[in-house]
């Protein structure tokens, strides 16, 4: 599949992200890099395999659980933050992401 930098610009605008004309020259290869390597998946036999459709039947209705959905307690905040390598007033701290 050819991607093209008209390709990045839309996926772009969908996703409303700003890229430079820069970044786009440099995505383009790097996402068509990417797609050439899941469309290996094409390659794959799988008439053996039996399609998954996410707890449906193929009627569309549900699938038994494995169990009733029971409401039990939880671990409490105590517990829960016993064990975390860098708690802080009652929370978990965790690295800043930007």
């Amino acid at each position: 599949m050819l991607i093209t930098e008209a390709d990045i610009e839309k996926l772009a605008t969908l996703a409303r992200l700003e890229i430079t004309e820069e970044e786009r020259r440099a995505l383009t290869p790097q996402i068509a890099s990417i797609i050439a390597y899941v469309e290996q998946l094409n390659e794959l036999d799988t008439s053996e395999v039996e399609p998954a459709i996410g707890g449906l039947t193929p009627e569309g209705e549900r699938t038994p659980t494995m169990r009733d959905d029971e409401v039990r307690p939880s671990l409490g905040q105590k517990v829960a933050l016993e064990e975390a390598p860098d708690p802080a007033l009652g929370y978990f701290r965790v690295p800043k992401v930007l």
